[in-house]
């Protein structure tokens, strides 16, 4: 299917706002990927970008009635309750297309309108997002002026399981209700059961069914289930023998590599000294999950996740804001002095002979390349492959594994095989060499440490 273009006014918009030339595109897509060129798309994706742009030239439109512009404004809101981008987690240019429509429109909304109950509260952050985020790097002399702190109905997070739910019982009842009205309900479409034999007329089983219909519409709206019609018999099914369920085949399991170690480009958005720990930073930080992900939350359109490090009096506060680092994303989620962390900083220190305190410092924190983006995948040349999900503590990967992680002379982060006996082997067929840490837009250095370890 063909991509509608782009119009005129976006185009405009894109060639005074936006980065990378992405003006130059007039076909949906293209833009996209010109704008965020790290980012790829699957058809279906493509498919939504071309058509959320279609419908950003609709919502918020004047020429809409008022009752039109506040279903499609209640849609999107709807729509964007569990996203941080239309897409989901990816960007596109049908988020800036949104954002040109009702940026002004926003602008002029009241502070019931903005995050009163019934308020657009998701259309608002997602606004807010755009305007500020660097990940679409939009360059305004003019934003909509939103005050984050100035909240006047807190909405409950949406449980998907639960909507999902009510929907299907919303359907079943408009059903019944519809077949009660046509004359054509029974007992078995309300019930699923077969009505028994009776001498009633067609004008008391047709009202019977109404009533029926009736009081299952009511079941959802009150959430208390309704008795079965009078003539509706329950019947017991006969229970079936249980078969014993086929055992599952045994996972196959990977190799031990640097790969099963999930090392993403993470951006500290803010760090804070922990409240109940001398020797803690508390740090949020975006890497590139999807939302949604287990363990992570959502800071300034964002989502996050929060990281407690060792690092207070080694490394300077100021030095952990708004910065880059590389992350370790699938260690087990661990509580600290009442505070859960998400992941681990890397950073280097000098090796230690034993009985020395291995945490004296200095400490350098290890920088990723300098255009390289949240969320960019981190791998050791060498040993590329797919990382665990969640690392197994029993199964003790990491502690097996960061012995090979150094620094060299030319202040390169790396991984050293030797230093890991159970992959280096021995005799003739001996591993060696340091494989350096990299991401696609170049290589992992500290700042002076040679030769250090990397934890």
């Amino acid at each position: 299917m063909a991509s509608s273009p782009l119009n005129e006014g976006l185009i405009s918009f894109l060639a005074t706002h936006a980065p990378n030339d992405a003006f130059a595109e007039t076909d949906p897509v293209k833009a996209s990927q010109t704008l965020f060129p790290s980012t790829t798309y699957t058809d279906a994706e493509r498919a939504e970008i071309s058509q959320w742009v279609i419908t950003s030239s609709h919502v918020g439109s004047p020429s809409e009635d008022a009752a039109k512009s506040a279903e499609r404004l209640s849609s999107l809101n709807t729509h964007l309750s569990s996203r941080t981008t239309v897409l989901g987690a990816k960007p596109s240019v049908a988020d800036i297309a949104l954002y040109q429509k009702l940026a002004p429109v926003v602008s002029n909304w009241s502070p019931e309108e903005r995050t009163g109950e019934q308020g657009y509260h998701h259309i608002v952050r997602h606004v807010d997002f755009v305007q500020n985020s660097p990940l679409f790097g939009l360059k305004l002399a003019d934003k909509v002026n939103i005050d984050v702190d100035n909240v006047i109905f807190k909405i409950k997070p949406i449980d998907a399981k639960a909507e999902k739910e009510r929907k299907k019982k919303e359907k079943e009842a408009a059903a019944a209700a519809s077949a009660a009205a046509s004359g054509t309900a029974t007992p078995t479409t309300l019930t699923g059961e077969p009505a028994p034999e009776g001498k009633k007329g067609k004008k008391e089983k047709a009202k019977g069914a109404a009533q029926a219909a009736g009081e299952a519409v009511a079941s959802i709206a009150t959430g208390k289930p309704t008795a079965a019609p009078e003539d509706a018999q329950t019947k017991k099914k006969e229970k079936k023998e249980k078969q014993p369920k086929p055992q599952k085949p045994a996972p196959v399991e990977k190799p031990l590599s640097p790969a099963l170690i999930d090392l993403r480009v993470g951006h500290i958005l803010k760090a804070e000294r922990h409240p109940n720990a001398d020797s803690l930073f508390v740090s949020t930080i975006a890497c590139g999950d999807p939302a949604g992900t287990d363990n992570t939350s959502e800071y300034e359109g964002q989502v996050v996740r929060t990281v407690c490090s060792g690092l207070n009096g080694l490394v300077p506060l100021e030095e952990m804001q708004n910065r880059k680092i590389v992350a370790v994303c699938n260690l087990k989620p661990v509580t600290m002095r009442g505070i859960k962390s998400a992941a681990m900083v890397l950073a280097a220190s000098p090796r230690v002979v034993e009985g020395e305190d291995s945490h004296k410092g200095p400490v350098e924190l290890v920088n990723p390349p300098t255009d390289a983006k949240a969320g960019d995948r981190v791998y050791f040349e060498g040993w590329e492959g797919e990382p665990e999900a969640v690392l197994n503590p029993k199964k003790k990967i990491w502690e097996s594994i960061q012995p090979g992680f150094t620094t060299t002379d030319s202040l390169e982060v790396g991984f050293d095989v030797e230093a890991v006996p159970q992959l280096s082997g021995e005799g003739a067929d001996k591993k060696t060499g340091v494989g350096k840490l990299k991401t696609a837009a170049g290589l992992c250095t500290v700042t002076t440490l040679k030769g250090a370890t990397v934890r």
